[in-house]
């Protein structure tokens, strides 16, 4: 019986990890492992997309404990599925992000995750996100999306299981939707610029 051969030097995804760490990313830019084909840059958001990312911000802030920060360039591993992504705007305790040994956070550690969607991430933050944040688990996902097809609209995706969420809430932009616990919070979408904004 034959021994299977040892793999020398990094995993691909070790090497994928290094070179995000290493890369010299333009301002305003971010780079994600979104699939196999390697790191991604995505070019700085838009006016209304920084609009929304304060408005949630700013509501999210008021309502964590002081050992947990709300981030916008904070980038978690989903090392399950090997991808890396940099949300919108993330709620992650402290103690994680300080932690040298997880470094970058891993996703799970969240308490929630916003992602808004543009023009150019429709697909990655409707479908491929959705189904990394559901692997990794991240127990709520945020998806503000000024471009659904039945109208703008926010979704909260609960109950995280077997790569998918099991429990979805849909508001219109202009209702409030409600984040449970540890949150437990009504989140005012009145004031999100609409498609024809951006």
């Amino acid at each position: 019986m034959t021994e299977p051969p040892v793999q020398e030097g990094p995993s691909r995804w070790d090497y994928l990890l290094r070179t995000w760490q290493e890369l010299d990313v333009p301002d305003g830019w971010r780079a994600e492992i979104l699939n196999d084909n390697g790191v991604v840059l995505v070019p700085p958001p838009s006016d209304p997309h920084n609009i929304i990312a304060s408005l949630v911000h700013r509501v999210l802030v008021r309502s964590v404990p002081d050992e947990w920060h709300v981030f916008q360039t904070l980038g978690v591993q989903v090392s399950a599925v090997e991808r890396l992504y940099v949300p919108d705007v993330i709620v992650m305790p402290e103690d994680v992000v300080l932690d040298p040994s997880q470094s970058p956070s891993p996703a799970e550690e969240a308490s929630l995750v916003v992602e808004i969607v543009s023009r150019s991430s429709m697909s990655t933050d409707r479908d491929k996100k959705l189904w990394g944040y559901a692997y990794a688990p991240v127990p709520l996902y945020l998806l503000i999306d000024a471009f659904a097809g039945e109208g703008p609209s926010v979704t909260l995706y609960e109950r995280p299981g077997n790569g998918r969420y099991n429990r979805a809430t849909t508001v219109e932009f202009g209702d409030k939707i409600s984040l449970p616990m540890p949150f437990n919070l009504e989140l005012d979408t009145s004031r999100f610029p609409g498609p024809d904004k951006w």
